[in-house]
């Protein structure tokens, strides 16, 4: 899946068309504006050509970050800028040195996937201060002024997304209702949680109140669904915790909330070991697993959030930066992070079942040839 960046112009060209006329419903519908990206003494940024280009990412807790990897090291260097991409895998403190690090290699921008995006507001003002720009990618940082722009799918669509796939599931494969659901969230440490879970909420809790929907064991709270580290032993052990707790006898389990496929999977694998039938079950992230299994039956849906898009947009915007120009933002409202309205680039997400898997994944070389036969 190299990515040319002819490539990236053109994912940059059709996302700016697509999502210039629309976006969620909580956002209105203006067209593509520029993020004004200002050096330490409120200059204009003007990158040079061949610039280091710093990519801070989180844990490879999912196949999509590989994926960036790859793409960021290739785009970039095709591009004409000297990539310097890496993982903390070991932790915040692992990439707040590693953010350090790339500004003494004289990384003109730095580009952050947070591990925990209130954990960098001193490393990301030491950006400012040596003027180079912050994108931060895919998850928004908090609690500091010192970044220009967010780069990402709409989150709380995301969520409202699988909140719709679950009901929707529910009514397909589980007859009539009431049914009965639990809820799994992702990790607090992570910004982009809390739209997931709140998105999926705003659809799920009409149903909770009217009595369509139980979360018999009562977890219904961000806290209480809350995954430390997106760790798949974590849910799996909070769910084998439920199922023991509220599932005995013939109490039966008809859906769960998982944010993403790697938690879906370890929920699947607890509620199988209790000896219960698979549920309706949400993911995230279109992993080769998942896919799999959707189009087996099994999974019920996933979001589908093309990290080829995403990467040539954070490309694209460097780019902007290198002939002098802004960063391209489509939401200006949205992205309160503690400290000020981040502008945003947000692309839209799509949602995978078993029936559109094909359509979607089309085009995608490693996904499409899962959905033939």
């Amino acid at each position: 899946m190299k990515i040319s960046m002819r490539g990236a112009a053109a994912f940059a060209a059709v996302s700016a068309i697509a999502l210039a006329g629309c976006s969620s419903d909580r956002g209105d519908d203006t067209e593509p504006t520029t993020s004004s990206t200002a050096g330490a003494a409120g200059s204009e940024v003007c990158i040079e050509e061949g610039a280091a280009i710093g990519v801070a990412l989180p844990q490879k807790t999912s196949e999509n970050w590989v994926l960036a990897e790859q793409l960021f090291n290739d785009g970039l260097t095709e591009a004409g800028f000297e990539p310097i991409v890496q993982f903390g895998n070991s932790g915040v403190t692992e990439q707040q040195n590693q953010i350090s690090a790339m500004l003494e290699q004289d990384a003109q921008v730095i580009v952050v996937g947070a591990i925990d995006g209130s954990q960098l507001g001193s490393q990301l003002e030491a950006a400012h201060e040596a003027g180079a720009p912050v994108i931060a990618y895919d998850r928004l940082v908090l609690n500091t002024d010192a970044v220009d722009a967010y780069i990402a799918f709409d989150n709380f669509r995301v969520g409202e997304l699988q909140g719709e796939a679950l009901l929707q599931g529910l009514a397909e494969r589980k007859g009539e209702g009431p049914y009965n659901i639990e809820l799994i969230a992702g990790s607090s440490d992570d910004a982009n949680s809390t739209p997931f879970f709140e998105g999926a909420m705003s659809i799920l809790q009409p149903k909770i109140d009217d009595g369509t929907l139980t979360v018999v064991s009562g977890q219904t709270t961000f806290e209480q669904a809350a995954t430390a580290g997106w760790q798949a032993q974590n849910a799996q052990s909070r769910m084998d915790t439920i199922m023991s707790g509220s599932y005995s006898g013939d109490t039966e389990l008809h859906g769960i909330l998982s944010p993403n496929d790697t938690l879906a999977r370890a929920a699947l694998t607890s509620v199988d070991q209790a000896g219960k039938d698979t549920p309706v079950i949400t993911g995230q992230d279109s992993e080769v697993e998942s896919v799999t299994s959707i189009v087996a039956g099994e999974q019920y849906s996933t979001i589908y959030k093309d990290t080829r898009q995403l990467v040539a947009q954070t490309i694209a915007s460097i780019e902007e930066l290198a002939a002098c120009g802004e960063i391209p933002v489509n939401d200006t409202e949205q992205y309160d992070n503690g400290v000020k309205v981040v502008p945003a680039f947000l692309l839209d997400p799509q949602i995978v079942t078993q029936e559109n898997a094909a359509e979607v994944y089309a085009d995608d070389a490693t996904l499409g040839p899962l959905t033939e036969g």
